[in-house]
């Protein structure tokens, strides 16, 4: 196979290294061969973006919508091929992965928009004669850092407005799920951006990423991935004075009330636990469920696991695909031994399944009679597996579903006003779901969490300005 290379200031580079990217359906199955850079390699890019970066500050709104428009439409147009490629890479389900190309192609086109839509404000001062102007300005090189799990959806609303705005980019994707990342690149690649203002190296944080994260000529760095990453980039950026964007996952809460409608409750608890293979920093990993509907809870979310599909991504009718790779899914099963060993009941799945092809295939796993302060209810698993924490009321429900470090994502099911209206006030959570499952957000609102999920300014939407700009106040005299 052609060994898929590097981007770098308008040129495809090659440094000898590569590696093979893997189907998790099917492990015979060669996605692709793709570059594995360096240190070296991302000082090279670094170079591209700083020597690019004030030429594409003083492009036009014009010149920026025409290119993300550009990006939006082809990636749209693509959908299907793009796609398969995500599923065949990373295990979600084929709707799944065309779900995620879609939201990527939307992205690119909301920030399109918004290159037009970036305004100031000019009001008097409190001095006789003056005028006062507020404006934004690129931040300058923005390091992206981006996870496997939504290999080309997150590299969409961090690319999109850190471009739309007018910086350049150094991109580090996942190594787990380059491919729909390479052709990102190869779509940019001819869409009219200038040499330089954006790059992409593949490789593993601990060369290409670190050098992002310490390097003076970056101005900024946008990351998702993990808590304990996420920690360490903190600190490095805030050393060096650097602005730093950091969403690191959560143990995300649905709590059911007696009066939810059960289909509903359902229905949300398995989309949001098990779908995408449990593998979304929004996924409902605890369900918090109050005693007078806990029964019929437990026993038709079973009844739902028992029919789900679990089988290869690409095959018509999966509901559920294989975990990303082996390493994830021996954590998966270590982690069910872990709350065995905490007294939790298994009460359904968690096995290793076997399929037409050999892949990283476990049943979704449910686990009753778990506490809040079990480790499987205070550690991110990022798999299918969740368990059901039982309470005596409402009250009850939320001071569980607060107590965590995480503060991503919180839902609830109720068909009582005053308890939905309670909750969203309340709620130590980024975002809010009612009668929706936790996972599953629109693209053109801000997306974050607080506590130990997020850091910085929020991302998507319009409030993405505030982390890809900077604020300049001007006074003008006669």
């Amino acid at each position: 196979m052609n060994v898929m290379k590097h981007y770098i200031n308008g040129e495809w580079v090659g440094n000898g290294k590569s590696r093979k990217n893997i189907n998790p359906s099917d492990t015979s199955d060669i996605v692709g061969v793709y570059a594995d850079g360096d240190s070296e390699l991302a000082e090279q890019a670094i170079a591209a973006a700083r020597q690019a970066a004030s030429g594409w500050a003083g492009s036009t709104p014009q010149q920026r919508f025409d290119i993300l428009d550009f990006i939006g439409s082809e990636i749209l147009a693509r959908k299907a091929e793009l796609g398969r490629l995500l599923s065949r890479e990373e295990g979600k389900t084929l709707p799944e992965g065309m779900g995620e190309v879609g939201r990527a192609g939307q992205i690119f086109k909301f920030y399109a928009g918004e290159a037009l839509r970036l305004a100031g404000e000019k009001i008097p001062s409190v001095r006789p004669g003056v005028d006062v102007q507020i404006t934004r300005e690129p931040l300058g090189v923005v390091g992206v850092i981006t996870p496997w799990n939504f290999p080309i959806a997150i590299p969409a609303w961090k690319i999109a407005p850190a471009l739309a705005y007018g910086n350049a980019v150094v991109f580090k994707p996942a190594e787990l799920a380059p491919g729909c990342a390479w052709a990102l690149a190869e779509i940019l690649s001819r869409s009219g951006l200038p040499a330089g203002v954006f790059n992409m190296v593949m490789g593993g944080g601990e060369s290409v990423g670190q050098k992002l994260v310490n390097h003076k000529d970056v101005d900024g760095i946008s990351f998702t991935g993990s808590i304990e990453v996420g920690r360490k980039i903190a600190v490095q950026c805030v050393q060096r004075r650097a602005k730093v964007q950091l969403e690191m996952g959560g143990k995300n809460p649905l709590v059911v009330l007696d009066d939810a409608d059960l289909k509903t409750a359902v229905n949300a608890a398995v989309n949001g636990a098990y779908f995408s293979t449990g593998q979304r920093c929004t996924a409902s990993s605890r369900l918090i469920v109050t005693d007078g509907i806990h029964d019929r809870f437990v026993n038709a979310v079973i009844e739902r696991l028992k029919g789900l599909k679990v089988d290869d991504a690409l095959k018509e009718g999966t509901e559920m695909g294989p975990v990303v790779d082996d390493a994830q899914l021996q954590k998966n099963l270590a982690y069910l031994e872990v709350g065995a060993e905490e007294g939790a009941t298994l009460a359904y799945g968690g096995e290793r399944l076997k399929r037409g092809t050999e892949g990283f295939y476990m049943a979704p796993a449910l686990f009753t009679g778990t506490h809040n302060d079990m480790r499987i209810n205070r550690e991110e698993i990022f798999g299918p597996i969740a368990g059901i924490i039982r309470v005596k009321d409402y009250e009850t429900a939320l001071v569980v579903a607060n107590d965590t470090e995480f503060g991503l994502s919180a839902g609830i099911c109720t068909s009582a006003l005053k308890y939905a209206s309670h909750f969203q006030r309340h709620s130590q959570a980024g975002m809010v779901m009612v009668n929706l499952p936790t996972a599953g957000v629109d693209y053109h609102v801000p997306f974050g969490g607080r506590k130990g999920s997020s850091y910085g300014t929020r991302e998507q939407g319009s409030y993405a300005a505030e982390f890809y700009t900077t604020v300049k106040t001007t006074y003008i005299a006669p």
